[in-house]
């Protein structure tokens, strides 16, 4: 009764490369918690680009959401994927998005300048942003690397069979026991008839 109540707790989590920073949370596979960034910081972009044509706190607020809650929910297997997406998603989302909905020169005579001041400013302005939340996603990464290893949970499994094993040969040596001592009996008894010490001198009488 006390190993299958021991054991109980242990199906509740997921197995260690299946799950998130939570143990009883489902990670997500690494193509959906790097939409998941992409998602939010395209988001911030878009909202910032149409409230103060450029970037601001919505942006930075949703591109650190973004990044922290993709490198949290993905599964452990697939950590490195949002772990080195913060740089990238910077470089690519953002300039992704002020083409198509930023308003950029497009006059005959600056639209290429236009355009690249556009892309250009906006990656100036993000990068103390893109910083911490780059710092953030490393420590979160390594964290769960060094905590959600699959040799973390093994050691205890092996251990509480050991119990169940032990009251085992304690009955094989009890029951060994008796039999010595009905051969010893066995012994006393044969020899008590046979070496009475009595009987010699009364017949040589």
């Amino acid at each position: 009764m006390t190993t299958r109540q021991a054991t109980r707790p242990a199906p509740a989590g997921w197995p260690v490369l299946e799950r998130s920073i939570l143990s009883n949370v489902l990670g997500l596979p690494g193509y959906a918690a790097i939409l998941i960034a992409f998602g939010f910081t395209g988001l911030g972009v878009f909202i910032d680009l149409n409230r103060i044509n450029g970037l601001g706190s919505i942006f930075k607020g949703c591109y650190f959401a973004g990044c922290v809650l993709a490198v949290a929910w993905v599964k452990r297997r697939a950590l490195f994927g949002p772990i080195v997406q913060p740089p990238l998603l910077l470089a690519i989302a953002v300039p992704g998005v002020v083409m198509l909905f930023g308003g950029g020169g497009t006059s005959s005579g600056g639209g290429l300048a236009d355009h690249l001041v556009s892309i250009g400013a906006p990656l100036l302005n993000g990068f103390p942003t893109m910083a911490t939340a780059t710092a953030f996603t490393l420590a979160i990464g390594i964290a769960r690397y060094v905590l959600q290893r699959p040799g973390a949970t093994l050691p205890p499994r092996p251990g509480r069979p050991g119990p169940t094993d032990a009251p085992g040969p304690r009955p094989a040596a009890s029951g060994r026991r008796p039999r010595l001592s009905s051969r010893r009996g066995g012994h006393s008894g044969v020899g008590a008839p046979t070496g009475g010490p009595d009987r010699p001198p009364s017949a040589r009488r």
